[in-house]
């Protein structure tokens, strides 16, 4: 699924999300000619139709066994939902014309489903060892802000979704100005690359007070994931700035969008992590009954 997302990157910057005019063949073709842009979008298909039937596998698995199924039952059914919210928004990218509202909500989707799988290999590895050591108890108020944070992260790639497919990526072609102003008049393309521009600010900004209140706890792994995703938005910002830069490259988007994908990925599971370690109260009442 991530390697779906990222391709899916590498169709957009090279034009190439018209050139199966039809769905689901490739210009009434299964096998398509061998021309460059044709063989982007077929490869495109071909993976995302590997991860359906990756899906649909792990799901049946799901439901084979009873332990199993009684966990993940309702994380399965949403996958598959989302599977197939994503196939139809796949059909209607070709069909609208690359709506961008269309391919932004498909970037959305694919998300959501990354972020679902994650979960489900989550939860599956956490009920796989129930002999494993329990987690250290989680610093107050923590898990909420790793919460917001991780919703912030999907917000901010989606709006990278929205800059790429309205053609705002070089809106503003220089940076840190836009246009040689700090404050451009936010009309059009301009506002949406400034729009983006402010969230990863902000972000970083966010990721800046993980860090700090991450500090504090016990469990090194959180301790450690703050400075790790503020490490890592930094450097999703350089590669931002350098892609504006050389006037966007196909290779500087996919990493672009890739690094994004990771972040929100390790977001998502220190999360997790959080939300099944004891909460400071309960820590200090099991502490006392031992």
């Amino acid at each position: 699924m991530f390697g779906l997302i990222v391709v899916g990157s590498i169709v957009r910057t090279t034009g190439s999300g018209l050139s199966c005019p039809d769905w689901p063949l490739c210009e009434g073709r299964l096998i398509p000619r061998m021309e460059p842009h044709v063989l982007i979008e077929w490869t495109h298909r071909l993976l995302a139709l590997g991860v359906s039937v990756l899906l649909f596998a792990t799901v049946l698995a799901t439901l084979a066994h009873r332990e199993v199924r009684a966990r993940l039952f309702g994380l399965a059914v949403l996958a598959i939902v989302l599977l197939v919210v994503q196939i139809a928004l796949g059909a209607l990218t070709v069909l609208k014309l690359l709506s961008p509202a269309i391919v932004s909500a498909h970037l959305a989707t694919a998300l959501l489903l990354f972020g679902t799988l994650l979960v489900i290999g989550l939860v599956a590895g956490a009920e796989a060892d129930p002999a494993r050591e329990p987690l250290p108890a989680r610093p107050p108020g923590l898990l909420a802000w790793f919460s917001v944070a991780t919703l912030a992260l999907f917000a901010q790639i989606v709006l990278g979704g929205v800059v790429s497919t309205t053609g705002a990526s070089l809106a503003c072609p220089d940076w840190p100005l836009c246009r040689g102003e700090w404050l451009p008049p936010l009309e059009g393309l301009v506002a949406i690359q400034v729009a983006h521009r402010w969230g990863a600010y902000l972000l970083t900004a966010l990721l800046l007070l993980v860090t700090l209140r991450a500090r504090a706890a016990a469990d090194t792994v959180v301790a450690q994931a703050g400075s790790m995703l503020l490490s890592l938005a930094i450097g999703q910002m350089a590669l931002g700035v350098v892609n504006v830069f050389l006037g966007i490259q196909v290779w500087l988007s996919a990493l672009h969008l890739a690094n994004a994908a990771g972040m929100l990925a390790m977001a998502i599971a220190v999360t997790f992590r959080l939300a099944v370690s004891p909460g400071a109260a309960r820590a200090v009442v099991a502490e006392a009954t031992t």
